[in-house]
């Protein structure tokens, strides 16, 4: 049984996973940072000073942080334009595969399409030019 847990620990999809969610929680860490220490203040200041996390409702004996919710949904969506952005950059950089080598081509004399390796067409019977 350990040695059966070893070789599950140790393929290779579940290593990738372990390394992704540790440097998932890493940079999760560094795009709070970004959002609560830069992009917060910022919208603050160009919304007039206005702090959402202050902000509450009192029903009865119960206080309602609503402003804190409010403040929760906004980070959300900061975090999430944030990652989009960073996506967005990561797939253009990446190459694009080369072109794949063609496999068929086309008659020159019905214009059918036929086999790249074809020396006879299968439609015209006309014979090929290497």
């Amino acid at each position: 049984m350990l040695k059966e847990f070893r070789e599950f620990v140790m393929r290779g999809n579940v290593l990738d996973l372990a390394i992704a969610v540790i440097i998932g929680g890493a940079f999760g860490k560094i795009i709070a940072s970004l959002v609560e220490h830069i992009f917060t203040p910022l919208i603050g200041l160009l919304m007039g000073g206005v702090d959402f996390s202050g902000l509450k409702s009192i029903v009865g004996e119960a206080e309602i942080m609503w402003g804190l919710f409010v403040q929760s949904v906004i980070d959300f969506l900061i975090i999430a334009f944030v990652i989009f952005i960073i996506v967005k950059v990561a797939n253009s950089m990446k190459k694009a595969p080369a072109p794949a080598d063609p496999t068929t081509k086309e008659c020159p004399y019905c214009f059918s399409v036929i086999s790249i390796k074809a020396t006879r067409c299968s439609n015209c019977t006309s014979e090929l030019k290497a």
